[in-house]
């Protein structure tokens, strides 16, 4: 199961139609609070969030899951790339820091990467 959090819904249902078509289960989910109050989160494999969300942000979401005991594999997503933020948000153990827009191959070896951590890929940018 993938979970896709992300507050654009245009963004949203394209990226859940891509990772569909990839042949992954995908639920998404148009805020943290909604995904942190889903019963499927318990069956996340690997989340894919937005960094800029209102309420909670993908970094603060990814801290909560692994203060709560949740260390699933976190891809984090923006349009707005910043050095700074990739290096801390890869030094807190996020695997993957993408900008928009996304490379459909390079999200599906991530994806796989992330589900398979033994198959590595070059870059986690």
């Amino acid at each position: 199961m993938i979970s896709i959090v992300d507050d654009d819904q245009p963004f949203r249902e394209s990226m859940r139609k891509l990772v569909m078509l990839l042949g992954y289960t995908v639920e998404a989910f148009p805020s943290a609070a909604d995904f942190l109050a889903s019963h499927l989160l318990a069956e996340t494999s690997c989340l894919i969030a937005d960094v800029n969300m209102p309420g909670m942000t993908g970094f603060e979401l990814h801290s909560h899951l692994l203060d709560a005991g949740h260390a699933i594999p976190t891809i984090l997503i923006t349009a707005y790339p910043d050095e700074v933020a990739r290096d801390r948000a890869l030094k807190n153990g996020v695997i993957y820091y993408l900008s928009k827009p996304l490379d459909d191959n390079h999200l599906e070896r991530c994806l796989r990467s992330a589900l398979q951590p033994d198959t590595p890929i070059e870059d986690n940018s």
